[in-house]
């Protein structure tokens, strides 16, 4: 019997009833279905009173959900497919990411394409796409405070955000740099489009194997965003007293003080998309961000050569 899952955000009432109605289509279809809420994806929150909220990045993983599953589907939003992907990720599952939220950048089909995707994908007509990702560790001396997988970003800063803060960073093995700016992001090519962007950093389409390191509101005309190959690792060292803060992908993260560094590389896991069609990133960037889009309206009754 084949197997499948559903990954579904229950606080949406949408993603709820029809993570329901899907479950109950596959097993009459002959599925062996699982099924679980994305929350187990979300990272700890840390509080000034619990600085470190640790899950073990394989203790993330669902039960019933494993390599034998041959797709899982996403039923939510971005935030949805981000945890869903540290929840799938050491598995290796695809995923069929489809859009019950808002923006839904990172996902492949809204809802109510849902039916042609399933039957699409139920008779193996998609194509696989692979997304880096980090793992993200906080080390004292040689000890691992805290790990994550992350698909997007990971950034480093003080509460309250608009207070100053000093880095030492090394990458690779280049001599280490110092950077005085609000926070620091480390991004992935796919986080390329989330806080990277807002935050100055370039667009880097997903294939490109590369990481990209940016300041936030840097305290100097020199320190811009730094695109280095995602084979280099990256070890933040914070200066601040009394500690800062460390955000994954929007999500939760842990208190970060000066005795300890932030330790970043390439994932040996990656998330793998599903794709209904050939991938096409610059259709995703005008769709979705209004990227290439012309700047002049042209009148409709105007014919152009």
């Amino acid at each position: 019997m084949p197997k499948a899952g559903i990954i579904y955000n229950d606080v949406k009432p949408i993603a709820s009833r029809v993570a329901i109605e899907l479950k109950d289509k596959l097993t009459a279809a002959g599925w062996n279905v699982s099924i679980t809420s994305s929350i187990g994806g979300i990272l700890g929150y840390s509080t000034p009173e619990s600085p470190v909220c640790h899950t073990p990045i394989d203790g993330l993983t669902p039960p019933g959900f494993d390599s034998e599953m041959e797709f899982a589907v996403v039923l939510g939003g971005d935030g949805t497919v981000l945890a869903a992907s540290r929840q799938v990720a050491p598995c290796g599952i695809p995923l069929l990411t489809v859009n019950t939220g808002h923006m839904g950048f990172l996902t492949e089909a809204y809802l109510n394409q849902l039916p042609q995707a399933m039957e699409q994908v139920m008779a193996g007509k998609y194509e696989i796409e692979e997304r880096a990702m980090l793992t993200v560790k906080v080390l004292r001396e040689e000890s691992v405070l805290w790990e994550a997988l992350c698909l997007n970003e990971m950034v480093l800063h003080r509460e309250p955000l608009t207070s100053m803060c000093h880095f030492e960073i090394a990458v690779g093995r280049h001599a280490p740099v110092d950077i005085a700016a609000d926070g620091v992001i480390v991004s992935t090519p796919t986080g390329s489009t989330a806080y990277s962007l807002s935050a100055g950093g370039p667009v880097v389409t997903p294939g490109v194997p590369v990481l990209q390191l940016v300041p936030i509101c840097p305290h100097s005309l020199a320190s811009r965003a730094l695109v280095f190959p995602d084979t280099e690792p990256v070890t933040i060292y914070p200066v601040n007293i009394p500690r800062l803060v460390m955000v994954v992908d929007g999500n939760g993260g842990c208190y970060v003080f000066p005795e300890d560094r932030v330790y970043l590389e390439r994932s040996q896991y990656s998330v793998r998309f599903i794709r209904l069609q050939p991938p096409e990133f610059f259709r995703i960037l005008r769709e979705k961000l209004g990227w290439g889009l012309p700047h002049i309206a042209k009148p409709t009754s105007v014919e152009l050569p």
